[in-house]
């Protein structure tokens, strides 16, 4: 049995030794050699469309493949066969550092250290920076803040938990409701009763048809003007000209992506330019966390014929 790993990271390869699989080194960039083709497992991080595509096209003798981003859209985009492959994805591995993003963006948008930082540049200091304590009607603190999160998997309870330490009182959304991580988390049918009354909405969806344009313009038209919104899930799950619209009519408090419908963010993208719209490149993630060790749970179970971790069901 054959497993290639990428060298787009540092793994420990030799904590996977002592299985008995062929361990196989591959550029993710490049056309796989012909040496290769007969692999049953590959990892995956980073990879281009092109190798994607080209796994897909050529290793025919592939099972399985560990991917390890949050979610697994660049595999199924390459057109690999799910009904013979089964794809996991990198359960656990992304949760303290996409959480740990999601509260850099809040706090920026709660202590405006986005405007401060413009007019520190501009060598001025308006006083609506400091001055009295902030209204009721204004999201500035997390403590006491209504924060829902969209999208409550295992990121999310890691987020509850920094969110619960500065104050702030957490609710989710999610397709299966019940309480998680000591969270009530109900129903998408609860959006239209939750939304009049937070403070900051935080998305964490997966990316697929169903999810998208979720927060569309109606659902937007249903936060409070103060609100401010957070997107760490895909970028497809967001109306982006819909919350442009409303962050141009300060009918929004603001809003901070890290994840868009087209990456990189083109240049002529209206939100580059958009008022009180806080921006960061896709860098949630990207320091999968304990991946050799996932690797290691995976291929036990693998070899051993148990499930999988993170399985991709659809």
């Amino acid at each position: 049995m054959k497993l290639l790993y990428p060298t787009s990271l540092e793994l420990d390869i030799d904590s996977l030794r002592g299985f008995a699989v062929e361990l196989v080194p591959y550029d993710v960039t490049k056309p796989f050699a012909d040496g290769v083709l007969d692999a049953d497992i590959m990892v995956t991080w980073i990879n281009t469309k092109a190798n994607l595509a080209d796994a897909a096209a050529r290793l025919h003798r592939l099972q399985w493949i560990q991917a390890l981003a949050a979610g697994p859209n660049d595999v199924l985009d390459a057109g690999f066969d799910t009904a013979r492959v089964t794809i996991t994805v990198g359960a656990g591995i992304h949760d303290d550092t996409v959480a740990e993003h999601t509260v850099g963006l809040l706090l920026d948008g709660a202590r405006r250290f986005y405007e401060a930082r413009d007019y520190q540049n501009q060598k001025t200091w308006p006083a609506r920076l400091g001055g009295p304590y902030p209204r009721q009607d204004e999201f500035r603190t997390l403590r006491g803040a209504r924060v829902v999160i969209w999208g409550f998997g295992g990121i999310a309870a890691t987020l509850t938990r920094l969110l619960k330490a500065f104050g702030a009182e957490v609710r989710g959304i999610a397709r299966t409701p019940g309480v998680r991580a000591g969270v009530e988390v109900l129903g998408e049918e609860a959006l239209p009763r939750l939304l009049p009354e937070t403070d900051a909405l935080v998305m964490i969806l997966p990316g697929s048809e169903a999810t998208k344009d979720a927060l569309n313009r109606e659902r937007l038209a249903l936060l409070p003007r103060h609100a401010w919104v957070v997107n760490v899930g895909r970028g497809i799950s967001v109306d982006e000209e819909a919350l442009a619209d409303a962050l141009d009519a300060g009918e929004l408090g603001g809003a901070a992506l890290d994840v868009f419908k087209t990456e990189p963010l083109p240049a002529e993208s209206r939100l580059w330019t958009t008022p009180n719209l806080l921006i960061s490149p896709h860098a949630a993630g990207g320091r999968p966390d304990g991946c050799t060790d996932l690797i290691a749970e995976n291929l036990r179970s693998f070899l051993a014929g148990r499930p999988l971790k993170g399985v991709f069901r659809g």
